[in-house]
């Protein structure tokens, strides 16, 4: 090999270094807190089940039809009187209606947090539960563990932050493939040093476990940017997308309360005219990624891929006649692809169970990447690398 080649790779080598280390050191405990937070999160709907105080649903007969949507909103409206319905969800896994709330769209619009719910059963239409807005009855364990691991309780910003710790993720596991490639391929697959140094030892676990991992770290990695680009990837769509869709309306009169046509005709009326489709929810005129004169009727797939996929149609909110089916632009497709990627909640317990263990194996990877770091020699504290690669032989 040429000097100019050596030369050549010796660089390139000194850069993924320089990359491995200080992204490593960087992201590392942000990447901890959100691999413990996330744990739980796997589980969400498990832990849900099991802390869930909600009354039990009625025992009905098979084929009994759900209870209308006009009669849980009327209900909602009187037991909450002068407040506004952002949303109603119809589940297609549990008989369960939810109604969600907020002292007024303004409220709403300032803060995403200041919701309550009212739970009630599908078919008799009875409230099984209700929750106040968030934190105002103490934050609940799941609550706690997804705005820490999502935006760190600082909303726009910690999601922007958060997105970054990912990104410098990815980048520490593709230059540690660099450095760590070319000489793991001199040892045995799975070698670990145990009679060597204590260093040595944790340094081949770490190089292993982090290979083992690899591609789902990557994977989780890349899905966690998307995720954490969600509030301005849809903020976009509105400005963009919605603004022209809605730019003929421009200047109308946006409907009252009392000029709503009934929900449950615009939910019929989606429902009749996409069968092949499941309709998840009706969202009131006035959200923020929503219209201010229609209905936002949501809808998705009943296939196990297409069933992360969404899809919005508008329904005239004082006619109730169908206007359009919205095409969702494909970042906002690689958002919703990207959400049960990065939890593992498309492929049932057995999935799941994969997600944590994997999860925990990165966990000892970052763990093991700090304790390398600040159990260096104090010659290696000394080196303007910092990070020396170990030798062939072992020597560190």
């Amino acid at each position: 090999m040429s000097e100019r080649a050596i030369s050549r790779k010796a660089r390139a080598a000194a850069l993924a270094l320089f990359v491995h280390k200080w992204s490593s050191l960087i992201c590392t405990l942000f990447l901890l807190l959100i691999c413990i937070t996330g744990l739980p999160l796997v589980l969400r709907d498990e832990i849900d089940g099991l802390l869930d105080d909600a009354l039990p649903y009625a025992r009905v007969a098979e084929g009994t039809p759900n209870v209308s949507l006009d009669r849980v909103v009327e209900a909602s409206r009187k037991m909450y009187p002068g407040e506004t319905i952002i949303s109603v969800f119809v589940d297609d896994d549990e008989p369960k209606i939810m109604v969600f709330m907020a002292s007024s769209w303004e409220a709403f619009k300032a803060n995403r947090r200041a919701i309550h719910s009212i739970r009630f059963d599908a078919h008799t239409g009875d409230v099984l539960k209700q929750t106040k807005p968030f934190g105002e009855d103490g934050l609940t364990f799941l609550q706690l563990m997804l705005s820490l691991h999502r935006d760190l309780f600082a909303g726009l910003a910690g999601e922007l932050f958060l997105g970054a710790m990912a990104l410098l993720f990815i980048a520490a596991i593709v230059s540690g493939i660099a450095i760590y490639g070319p000489f793991m391929r001199k040892l045995d697959f799975g070698t670990v040093r145990a009679a060597r140094s204590r260093r040595l030892k944790w340094l081949d676990l770490h190089n292993l476990l982090g290979v083992v991992t690899l591609g789902w770290a990557l994977v989780v990695g890349a899905t966690g940017v998307i995720n954490e680009l969600s509030t301005p990837l849809f903020a976009l769509w509105q400005q963009t997308d919605v603004r022209a869709m809605l730019a003929p309306l421009q200047g109308k009169p946006v409907p009252q309360t009392s000029e709503l046509s009934s929900p449950q005709t615009a939910y019929d009326t989606v429902k009749a005219a996409f069968p092949e489709m499941t309709t998840t929810s009706v969202v009131f005129p006035g959200a923020p990624f929503g219209s201010p004169h229609h209905y936002v009727v949501w809808t998705k797939g009943k296939e196990p891929l297409t069933s992360r996929l969404f899809s919005p149609v508008l329904v005239d909110a004082r006619s109730g006649a169908l206007i359009s089916a919205v095409t969702m632009p494909w970042y906002l497709r690689a958002l919703e692809l990207s959400r049960p990627l990065h939890f593992g909640d498309y492929g049932g317990m057995p999935l799941k169970i994969i997600w944590v263990l994997l999860d925990l194996v990165t966990i000892f990877v970052l763990g093991s990447g700090l304790y390398l770091w600040f159990a260096r020699s104090p010659a290696a504290k000394l080196s303007p690398a910092a990070m020396p690669l170990p030798s062939p032989g072992g020597a560190e």
